[in-house]
């Protein structure tokens, strides 16, 4: 997901997939789903409050004005949050000249997760990446919490400050309320010509006492109310990477809050993938969760089941729990006998609280994969499926869903899929998204409500960018950054979202979620270089409908609600009644 791989509330029968059915709901017009947003109100999350961080690796390289960029900025006293400045702790035995010399501010924060407190539907923590250095790629992870009284906490998470970069935003609450993330820190220092330099050695990592990267846990305990409230240890190993040939990547976390008799409550599943020489191999821990907020040792990481021929190994690892305690996660293989333009999806699964796994069913075909930049953009794609388990079983199963990016048409769209025999047959896949223009859809989120409705959001650039001399292109930064956006087609960006019953049968059409188009090239973090033509808004973002009667999502936008002039990548958080 990183080095270039791949006040608030708003209203209102094969066993391998193939072909693709038109979307069940039909086809909408560009102006019934620009105006669908109606009552749905979007609440920019980040330009809450002002944070700062010191980060462990400087880099004051600066690409402005152009596009909106600032460079790296001191903090001089700009924080708000209460959080800790550094240095830290993590950061002692770094080598001359790390780490930097002051705190930085906080400028962008892309991808993001959001999750909703079991114990109390009012209370939701997003996460996100926070950047001090756009041009550099350059980040820790940040959270931004709504209590039940309607403030907003906000703060990078501590503990992994000593490693150059903390990268994908993940976390789970247990049954007791605590809010369980899991962390993937990394090492790595600038060449002269602002790339990523991952050499492990002592000499040249800029914290020699730390592992090179590592797979690291954090919790937030029930009941926090400041920035600094974080467990201890601060520093959660789950798994150390120290060696040549090993990359850990993709990481992503789930607790058990089923009350069923066969399951394991509270017990937090991590898993992750480790790049060994390239092949990814995917791996799971877990550790069961108490009432205060700790947990018992992390398992022996162990490898999980691959079927045969999987020739580059697998990734993309989304694990969910069913309400009677199994556990399943997607397990994603691309194909290089055709320049990794396909894949194929295979499920595991475990029906004793992770102790033992075994693939289950029969892989769906991805028959076409979304190159990895997008077109008349430069920002790359991210996780291409999606996965979910039903609330309530279906002939005795446990419907497991799978929504992913198809390119087939030759623009990415959004398909669905269920099966409803544990994997062994996959439903004839339908096209969530409505549009009636040829354009890119992508980066599906999938989430299920306690009703048993399913959620299905994406990224959707079927709107035209607003036109010059608008407001609307004022305020998105268009007129000021980018002038030639104005008026593009399949450029910019809002976020939708398809509601369905467990069978799949829409519940209405495609509903907007942004309440404005907000433009992709502003501010956009550069994952190899500065002078690289790769950018970034995300591999994911959130969605979560699990708790309660309310879907709540967190996504990037750089539109000007009159509280982000820079047209900085700021979170937005929505919240929209669940269908039934």
């Amino acid at each position: 997901m990183r080095r270039g791989t791949n006040v608030l509330v708003a209203v209102v029968a094969a066993a391998t997939v193939v072909g693709i059915a038109a979307s069940a709901a039909g086809a909408q017009s560009n102006n019934a789903y620009a105006s669908s947003n109606a009552g749905i109100a979007n609440v920019f999350a980040t330009t809450q409050k002002t944070s700062c961080y010191t980060p462990e690796v400087p880099f004051f390289v600066d690409l402005g004005p152009a596009l909106g960029y600032s460079g790296m900025t001191p903090c001089n006293g700009a924080a708000t949050t209460g959080e800790a400045l550094g240095p830290y702790p993590t950061q002692a035995g770094s080598n001359p000249g790390y780490p930097a010399t002051t705190a930085m501010l906080v400028k962008n924060h892309s991808e993001s997760d959001i999750r909703v407190d079991p114990t109390n539907a009012d209370h939701v923590i997003g996460t996100s990446k926070w950047f001090v250095s756009s041009e550099g790629y350059n980040h820790l992870l940040g959270f931004y919490e709504k209590t039940s009284a309607g403030s907003w906490i906000e703060g990078h998470i501590p503990g992994y400050e000593g490693w150059t970069d903390d990268t994908d935003p993940v976390g789970a609450f247990d049954r007791f309320g605590n809010f369980w993330f899991l962390n993937l820190a990394y090492q790595f220092f600038y060449r002269n010509d602002g790339s990523h330099n991952f050499t492990v050695g002592k000499s040249q990592e800029p914290n020699p006492v730390e592992p090179a990267e590592v797979i690291g846990a954090s919790v937030r305990p029930h009941g926090s109310t400041t920035a600094t409230q974080w467990g201890a240890p601060e520093t959660d190993v789950v798994a150390a990477y120290d060696s040549v040939g090993n990359e850990p990547d993709k990481q992503w976390i789930t607790v058990d809050t089923s009350s069923s008799p066969t399951s394991h409550p509270n017990r937090i599943y991590a898993m992750w993938v480790d790049f060994h020489f390239v092949t990814p191999v995917p791996y799971v821990s877990y550790a069961d969760a108490t009432m205060v907020g700790t947990h018992t040792p992390w398992s022996t990481p162990q490898r999980l089941p691959e079927p045969p021929h999987t020739p580059t190994g697998a990734t993309y690892l989304l694990p969910h729990v069913a309400p009677n305690g199994d556990v399943y996660t997607p397990v994603t293989n691309f194909d290089p006998a055709h320049q990794y333009g396909s894949a194929s999806i295979f499920i595991d699964k475990s029906t004793d609280g992770g102790a033992t796994w075994q693939t289950i069913g029969s892989p769906i075909s991805l028959p076409s994969v979304t190159p990895e930049i997008f077109a008349n953009t430069t920002f790359r794609d991210g996780i291409i499926d999606t996965f979910a388990v039903g609330s309530h079983p279906v002939d005795g199963h446990y419907p497991l869903y799978v929504a992913y990016e198809d390119y087939s048409a030759g623009v990415s769209n959004v398909l669905l899929t269920v099966s409803y025999d544990d994997g062994v047959h996959w439903e004839p896949p339908i096209t969530v998204n409505d549009n009636t223009t040829t354009v890119d859809e992508f980066q599906p989120n999938l989430s299920v409500a306690p009703s048993g409705t399913v959620s299905v959001a994406w990224y959707d650039r079927r709107l035209a960018c607003p036109t010059a001399g608008s407001a609307e292109a004022n305020a998105a930064g268009i007129t000021a950054f980018d002038p030639a956006a104005a008026g593009r087609t399949n450029y910019c960006v809002n976020t939708s979202v398809q509601f369905y019953d467990s069978t799949l049968h829409p519940l209405g059409t495609n509903v907007r979620l942004t309440q404005h188009t907000w433009d992709p090239q502003l501010n956009a973090p550069h994952t190899g270089s500065p002078t690289g033509t790769e950018t970034f808004i995300g591999d994911y973002f959130g969605n979560d409908a699990s708790v309660g009667t309310i879907d709540w999502f967190s996504f990037v936008s750089t539109y000007n609600d009159g509280s982000n002039p820079q047209n900085r990548q700021q979170q937005v958080v929505v919240a929209v009644p669940t269908r039934s």
